[in-house]
């Protein structure tokens, strides 16, 4: 009687850890570290597929189920644009899924809390991954909670080159600044330079000089001063040069007018 006992209460155990270990979700102890999980914003903006492809990404891609599910909602909602942008990034994940240099995990964990984003980072924290957002606000928010967070906005600021100041640089001037005279540009980066004297440069590429910088939280702002360009000067003096004295021209109309030649007188 007592072995049947042990039996049932073996055959018992191994029927609860079978159990067990199929209902088994990703936790801090099953995900490795350098995973990174990805939001709808960052599947969305689709810069991620370029950067896993050139190793900047961790090989190891988590991404929540219900993020997926809201993709999948607004793929099939009404607005057309969020329509194709969340096909896009469902297509995303999908590329992701076919490299094989990378190890992409649809996590089923939703932790209990009320919105997306406290979701992702309670997840980020259960997982001790990185957080891959292009939101300004949930990376405040994931910061605050010491969630590591890898923002692609802020990587392609801090690889901008460097303007200093006294360089000079081509700049197209696409509108009026705040001043009357000011004209407002973008370098090909996409940095904002406001040129001083550049008004009547709209629509023009123009050469100037770098003054000075500011830093804003949406990036540097760039001050500059128009190139006086100093062919205009010169063609001026050339065309005074080219402009004769009242000299020059009396010389001028004697050499043009006809000999005087006597008449001959008739015998």
């Amino acid at each position: 009687m007592i072995i049947n006992i042990i039996i049932i209460t073996l055959l018992v155990s191994i029927l609860v850890l079978l159990i067990l270990k199929s209902n088994h979700k990703p936790t801090s102890k099953t995900v490795p570290k350098n995973a990174v999980i990805l939001d709808s914003c960052a599947l969305i903006d689709g810069r991620v597929i370029e950067l896993a492809k050139v190793g900047f990404m961790p090989k190891l891609i988590i991404v929540p189920q219900f993020i997926v599910k809201e993709l999948q909602l607004l793929a099939d909602g009404r607005d057309s644009y969020k329509r194709e942008r969340a096909r896009f990034g469902l297509n995303v994940v999908q590329q992701l899924q076919e490299d094989s240099a990378l190890s992409v995990i649809i996590d089923e964990t939703v932790p209990d809390k009320p919105t997306t984003d406290e979701q992702l980072v309670e997840l980020a924290k259960r997982t001790s991954a990185e957080l891959f957002t292009t939101d300004f606000n949930l990376n405040q928010v994931a910061t605050i909670e010491g969630v590591t967070v890898l923002n692609v906005n802020e990587l392609a600021h801090a690889l901008r080159p460097v303007a200093l100041p006294g360089e000079s640089v081509y700049v197209s001037i696409l509108q009026s600044g705040s001043n009357r005279d000011q004209g407002v540009g973008y370098l090909d980066d996409g940095t904002m330079v406001v040129v001083d004297g550049a008004i009547k440069d709209i629509g023009k590429s123009i050469e100037v000089v770098i003054n000075k910088s500011h830093q804003t939280v949406a990036g540097k702002m760039l001050f500059a001063k128009k190139v006086v360009v100093q062919g205009a000067a010169g063609s001026n003096s050339t065309q005074r040069k080219q402009v004769q004295s009242p000299k020059q021209v009396r010389s001028t109309r004697k050499q043009h007018q006809p000999k005087y030649r006597p008449r001959k007188k008739s015998s």
